[in-house]
């Protein structure tokens, strides 16, 4: 049996021995390691816009006001909401004028929109932020938000399970 006292230097030891005792310390070193002191590879983030859709969007306000909408809850223009025929009611979409580069996030609350090749009807309030007020027409993309952009929106009847029941 070697005996290894502690003055001396691993140098004066044979060379199988200072072989056995690197081999030691590296298998020491890369075991398993404790929970958090190891650096993992950041993964890349995954996009949390699954649906996107480009066409013409159109605004409804005054003459609806205050009437119930599909959800049940009545119509107020001045809100961030959004008409959308397909789109599970209480989705929340980002909408963006592509003339003008202007994005908002509305939540879907009625269905529409009535008149042919329209992709969705929005709140008075929401056209005049993408500045198509005047004009009643706009060429926009919509992208349905989830994740972890969800979490900043702060609407009542706005929630997780919402997001993930219908259409993806």
């Amino acid at each position: 049996m070697l005996r290894i006292s502690a003055n001396r230097s691993v140098r004066n030891l044979g060379w199988t021995t200072s072989v056995f005792v690197l081999l030691v310390a590296v298998a020491g070193s890369s075991g398993t390691a404790a929970p958090g002191t190891h650096r993992q590879k950041k993964k890349k983030a995954e996009p949390s816009h699954v649906w996107t859709q480009v066409g013409r969007a159109s605004w409804y306000g005054m003459r609806f006001q205050g009437q119930p909408t599909a959800s049940g809850e009545p119509f107020d223009r001045t809100l961030l909401t959004c008409a959308h025929p397909t789109l599970p009611i209480g989705s929340v979409v980002k909408v963006t004028n592509l003339a003008n580069h202007r994005s908002i996030m509305v939540r879907v609350n009625d269905r529409g929109p009535i008149v042919p090749g329209r992709i969705v009807d929005l709140s008075y309030a929401a056209a005049h932020a993408l500045g198509f007020r005047r004009s009643g027409l706009a060429r926009v993309r919509l992208e349905r938000v989830q994740g972890a952009e969800l979490a900043l929106v702060n609407w009542p009847g706005v929630s997780a399970d919402t997001q993930t029941a219908g259409g993806r």
